[in-house]
């Protein structure tokens, strides 16, 4: 009988791109930030032809780290997740090889009108998670708050300019009193309000095409799966061992 290889096996032999997340790839880190990982793994083609299949992501083996295998990762891009298209972009690359680099030259290709809603949405489903003005003796969620008006900076400047920036540049010190509890709430929620609008009106006249080229995307998944196909299995040996 086969043995599939564990999820951590496969982040460490066949990851194809990494980086840095979170407040370090926003600009936003501080002397206690976190070091947030994200990745993007080739699961050999040979272990779909198995019963079971490859996992859809991992995390680890690093804490704060957790990586999408290609197919699912490209499928969650082309639905214009968030987070998927803002790895895409994370200025702090990690590791990368040729299969990493050309994904990369493929990310405009995940780009369409499609983010307005998606960011405008998970950004109000996060906005209920912080509820609304605080009741008294409990204080704002200030972080969380600080992040959602950078998502909702990174919406609008992407829908008006046709690029997505990580980096939040001047916009840093007025999120960091945010985070530090400076801003009174209602300010903050006034702020939270003034980019959703300003969103809505740059989706009007946004250079971004109506939808992903999903043909372009489709073309690479089959092209590395075709190539990893052509492949020995490498999880064959592991197998004979565990049989003898």
């Amino acid at each position: 009988m086969r043995s599939g290889p564990t999820p951590e096996q496969l982040v460490r032999d066949h990851t194809v791109y990494s980086c840095v997340m979170g407040s370090r790839a926003f600009g936003l880190a501080t002397g206690d930030s976190d070091t947030d990982r994200r990745g993007v793994f080739v699961a050999p083609t040979p272990l779909y032809w198995r019963f079971e299949k490859p996992p859809a992501h991992a995390e680890g083996p690093l804490p704060e780290q957790f990586s999408w295998e290609l197919e699912r990762f490209c499928e969650l891009g082309l639905r214009a997740n968030p987070n998927i298209l803002e790895v895409l972009h994370s200025p702090l690359v990690e590791r990368i090889d040729a299969t990493g680099r050309e994904l990369l030259a493929l990310r405009g290709a995940f780009l369409s009108r499609e983010v307005h809603r998606t960011f405008v949405q998970y950004a109000h489903g996060q906005h209920r998670k912080l509820g609304a003005s605080p009741r008294p003796g409990r204080e704002p969620r200030w972080k969380p708050a600080m992040h959602l008006l950078r998502l909702l900076l990174c919406c609008r400047d992407l829908l008006r300019s046709g690029e997505l920036v990580l980096d939040v540049g001047e916009e840093r010190e007025a999120l960091l009193a945010v985070r530090r509890g400076e801003v009174p709430w209602p300010r903050v929620e006034a702020r939270l309000a003034g980019l959703v609008a300003e969103a809505d009106e740059a989706l009007t006249r946004s250079p971004l095409p109506a939808a992903a080229d999903r043909a372009r995307v489709a073309d690479f998944l089959i092209r590395t799966r075709r190539a990893s196909a052509l492949e020995p299995d490498p999880y064959d040996q592991i197998a004979e061992g565990v049989a003898g």
